[in-house]
């Protein structure tokens, strides 16, 4: 089964990571004409174009930037996850004729311009709003605390382990040191993290995403004009998006997110199983957002994720080929992560990631999780 629409490019800002002398528009804009470059199209191919960012970048205003007067302009935000949300919508948007090619930017600049990002975000400082009335006040001001929370939780219902979510450090490490572009890629292990302070118990800092500064952009379009455009076509076998709270104290269960519902979705479109995918990039704000989606999307049973990530089996030596291109614990973090999970995916199904290429891979589950938790979107992706 599929959807009948392809991804025909994918791609970073010209440069990632500390950047301190480009904005947040700059960062679209790189991104979108490399991205554009790889699908073989021009900007005047475009009249679709969605975005939205923690620096408020609506597709308004990056469409203006870009030079573009699409048919359709989304800015839909759910957390972490909307880029991944945005190719949901794209999907339906094509497959109902209304576009032909749809843009995907995305450019934040986190790590260089921290006070104005604090500045341009006052509804994040709202005393009316519930969380800083029923959560702040307790100490949950902060993903950090909010994941902890959740994490601790799991620890108590199933037995896992701090040195458990390390290993997924480890291995996402591993995979980041066969990647030029990655933040850090200094040898880490498990040893190391255990023997270092606790941020926010059960994390170490080696368990919290990296903030940096960054630019992505993938391109779609329906298969067959993908067929004319001399790229390699990665076709998109099934899409879900779900949702279930906002505050962390709202959270239906504490072990459990939307991303089950959305990977029983993807995998009933697409007519597979988890066994079938050869590569799966999930996001990992934290060690245990992966430990927790693993679970939820059915890759082992429910509890059992610390032990099927244990002995490295993710790393790029292990059965389980996972955020290789070092995920956003190592390569890069902007502060949404979700377009960097489709560029990785995009790439091993084209054969482009170099040492860290998983050998004969034909299909890749995408999952990204935006909020406390609170939103799932999830694609499968086959290269056709």
């Amino acid at each position: 089964m599929s959807t009948g629409v392809a991804f025909v490019g994918a791609a970073e800002a010209d440069q990632i990571g500390v950047v301190p002398d480009k904005n947040a528009l700059q960062m679209h804009a790189e991104a979108a004409l490399n991205a554009l470059t790889h699908a073989n199209l021009s900007l005047r191919d475009v009249d679709a174009h969605y975005t939205c960012g923690v620096d408020f970048m609506p597709s308004l205003l990056v469409a203006e930037y870009l030079g573009i007067t699409p048919k359709i302009s989304g800015s839909n935000s759910i957390g972490g996850s909307s880029f991944v949300a945005h190719l949901h919508e794209a999907i339906q948007a094509i497959q109902s004729g209304i576009c032909e090619v749809a843009l995907i930017t995305h450019g934040e600049t986190r790590r260089s311009n921290r006070k104005r990002n604090i500045q341009t975000r006052p509804h994040h400082f709202d005393p009316w709003l519930p969380d800083w009335q029923w959560e702040r006040i307790y100490g949950v001001e902060s993903p950090p605390a909010a994941y902890a929370l959740a994490a601790t939780r799991h620890m108590h219902e199933y037995g896992s382990t701090s040195e458990q979510m390390a290993e997924i450090a480890v291995a996402t490490r591993k995979w980041a040191a066969l990647n030029p572009r990655a933040y850090r890629r200094a040898p880490l292990t498990v040893d190391e993290i255990m023997e270092s302070p606790w941020l926010v118990y059960p994390f170490h800092l080696a368990d919290c995403c990296l903030v940096t500064d960054s630019g992505g952009a993938v391109v779609l379009t329906s298969t067959s004009r993908a067929r004319q455009l001399g790229v390699p076509v990665v076709e998109v076998l099934a899409s879900a998006v779900a949702t279930s709270h906002y505050q962390i104290s709202q959270m239906p269960s504490l072990t459990e997110t939307p991303a089950k519902r959305t990977g029983a979705e993807v995998f009933a479109r697409a007519g597979l199983k988890p066994s079938d995918i050869d590569v799966a990039e999930l996001y990992d704000s934290f060690t245990y957002t992966v430990l927790v989606t693993l679970e939820d999307l059915g890759f082992c049973a429910k509890g059992e994720g610390g032990a099927f990530v244990s002995g490295q089996r993710t790393a790029p030596d292990g059965s389980f080929p996972l955020n290789t291109s070092g995920g956003g614990l190592s390569y890069n973090h902007p502060g949404m992560f979700g377009m960097y999970l489709m560029i990785e995916a995009v790439r091993q199904l084209r054969g482009e990631c170099g040492p860290r290429q998983v050998a004969d891979a034909k299909t890749v589950l995408v999952n990204a999780m935006g909020g406390y938790l609170s939103s799932a979107a999830t694609a499968i992706l086959a290269r056709i």
